[in-house]
């Protein structure tokens, strides 16, 4: 099996923030490595309540490849001028499994839509520019069931961190659980056929 992940993309890799001012209004932005909707959820949640007194938390998240989940809130403010700008920040860094928050003092004076939009934009790739990054390759589990006896000669296909064992377990038969790079899959599905081992079924995260 060759070494080159297919489908690699960037994600941060822990928490960052900055800080833009334009025409009194304070725009906070603060990146969020992120791992499900659930975890964006609760990490908006602990901004908004760390925030209470700010005008606007407004966010936008993607998770995953090929392709990217993608979620984008304006959170009030005026349609199209907050989430797709952040979101767009995101994308346009090439990064997933992040979520960027920007919450917003209102400053007394309105910046008008165009305004709003190259504020949240700046204020987005201002926190993604002091995020350090991590590289992620795209990977699917399978289960699979085996002898006994087969067992070391499925653990001789693993290859980290192309093809690595998850976890293990053993009743009247041995089933692992290996994680393994997308595109590695139909050499991994071939390679366990020639063993006998066949359907490897996929397990639900």
């Amino acid at each position: 099996m060759g070494s080159r992940p297919a489908g690699a993309y960037l994600a941060a890799a822990a928490a960052a923030e900055a800080e833009i001012r334009d025409q009194g209004s304070i725009f906070l932005g603060l990146v969020q490595p992120i791992a499900s909707a659930e975890q964006a959820k609760s990490e908006l949640t602990a901004i908004t309540a760390r925030h209470p007194d700010a005008t606007h938390h407004c966010w936008a998240w993607r998770l995953g490849a090929e392709p990217a989940r993608e979620r984008r809130s304006d959170a009030g403010e005026p349609a199209g001028t907050a989430g797709p700008p952040i979101l767009r920040a995101i994308a346009g860094a090439g990064l997933s499994d992040t979520q960027v928050v920007v919450v917003r003092w209102f400053g007394g004076v309105k910046l008008g839509k165009g305004g709003l939009a190259r504020a949240y934009t700046a204020a987005a790739q201002a926190a993604l520019s002091a995020a350090p990054l991590v590289e992620r390759v795209p990977v699917i589990e399978l289960e699979i069931t085996a002898a006994f006896s087969q067992v070391g000669a499925v653990k001789r296909l693993l290859r980290a961190p192309m093809v690595e064992l998850r976890a293990e377990r053993y009743d009247t038969a041995a089933v692992l659980r290996i994680a393994v790079w997308r595109d590695r899959e139909p050499e991994l599905r071939a390679a366990l056929a020639d063993l006998g081992l066949t359907p490897i079924a996929p397990v639900v995260p």
